[in-house]
């Protein structure tokens, strides 16, 4: 399998954080794709222009990390990361969707703040940075009642690649402030060797 990538994106860690969960890394090939246009660019396999995507061996492309994994989550024996069915899996994805959110809206505050100055809309920023705060403070009421304790599924996984890229791109921001159990949670679930083999460098 090829996976196409950006070594920043945390959609990409997310991938390969779950594939080394499930044991199956070694069956994946890393492909830079340049998703600013140009050479490699990676709208040769997604029309939607974005990483990760992923070719399998029988030729399919898919692209968006939650589909990703559950394809990845396939080629394993048992429940792997998504439980199959009842609570456990929604509450999974759930987590997962929480996620991704949050680190949707951390981007988009991101791209806005890279805008010219003139161009750039002070109430979006609010309204992202808003989206961002409530994220952190349900996945702290989680953390604090004790809900993250137990073996990872993919919104373990998702949710400690989300606080480790706004540990990367909003260091200035410290999400653990008034946050200790997630904070604590995060400690422990880092030293993973998921996380530590996918921790993202300039």
């Amino acid at each position: 399998m090829k996976l196409r990538y950006s070594p920043t994106s945390p959609f990409v860690r997310k991938v390969m954080a779950a594939a080394i969960e499930l044991g199956i890394e070694d069956s994946i090939q890393t492909v830079a794709a340049n998703v600013w246009g140009g050479g490699g660019g990676i709208a040769e396999d997604n029309p939607l222009g974005k990483v990760p995507a992923l070719i399998t061996e029988g030729g399919e492309t898919l692209y968006d990390s939650p589909v990703i994994c559950e394809f990845l989550n396939s080629l394993c024996e048992g429940p792997g990361l998504i439980p199959v069915s009842g609570g456990a899996r929604w509450i999974a994805l759930r987590r997962q969707a929480l996620a991704d959110g949050v680190i949707d809206a951390g981007a988009l505050r991101l791209l806005e703040g890279r805008r010219p100055e003139s161009e750039q809309s002070p109430s979006w920023i609010e309204r992202q940075k808003a989206v961002v705060e409530r994220g952190m403070d349900a996945l702290e009421a989680e953390a604090d009642s004790g809900m993250l304790n137990g073996e990872a599924t993919i919104g373990h996984v998702a949710i400690g690649v989300t606080l480790g890229w706004f540990d990367f791109r909003y260091s200035h921001e410290p999400w653990r402030t008034g946050r200790p159990a997630l904070a604590e949670w995060f400690e422990t679930f880092c030293q993973r060797p998921s996380m530590t083999k996918t921790e993202p460098k300039e």
